[in-house]
């Protein structure tokens, strides 16, 4: 099985598209962190050759005031939403997966940051490059060529799988 997640930003957002058997990602297809109308375009092309499940961070409320940049980001992620359905031609099974849910899941704490997150996500995938799980150009690991937006949408799959993959895959 294989799902498509998306960490959506106000202009650029990163995505990866893995492969998963239960509840364990196995490989991972494509990840990078790209502009919104550039990944807009390319979720019909995902969709025809992958056929995956689709899973989204979701914005939550946390009683604070919020800026622009969060209502234009949730403004991408509608976008994002209608881009799979239209490319899917039916409703696709929208997975929203709430920044929460990923730090509960990853490191049982919602205290965790992005380094706390980064790091648990190491220990769990890395075969040999236990520092930052990327490895070298002659001896890869598993997050090999990873950079910025690319671990969160990571952590997005990671928790649909933990959280849903067993039960959809």
């Amino acid at each position: 099985m294989k799902v498509f997640a998306i960490d959506p930003g106000n202009i650029e957002s990163g995505y990866c598209l893995v492969e998963y058997k239960g509840d364990k990602i196995t490989k991972i297809l494509k990840a990078e962190k790209v502009e919104n109308e550039e990944l807009l375009e390319m979720i019909s092309t995902i969709y025809m050759e992958d056929n995956p499940k689709f899973a989204i961070e979701l914005i939550e409320s946390y009683g604070m005031a919020v800026g622009r940049s969060v209502f234009d980001t949730c403004i991408w992620t509608g976008r994002f939403i209608q881009a799979a359905e239209d490319a899917d031609y039916k409703k696709v099974d929208v997975n929203f997966i709430t920044r929460r849910e990923e730090k509960l899941e990853i490191c049982k704490s919602v205290k965790a940051n992005d380094s706390n997150i980064r790091r648990q996500l190491i220990d769990i995938y890395a075969q040999h490059d236990f520092k930052n799980g990327k490895g070298t150009k002659s001896a890869k690991d598993f997050f090999y060529g990873f950079k910025a937006d690319m671990w969160a949408a990571f952590a997005v799959a990671h928790t649909f799988v933990k959280k849903k993959g067993g039960k959809n895959g």
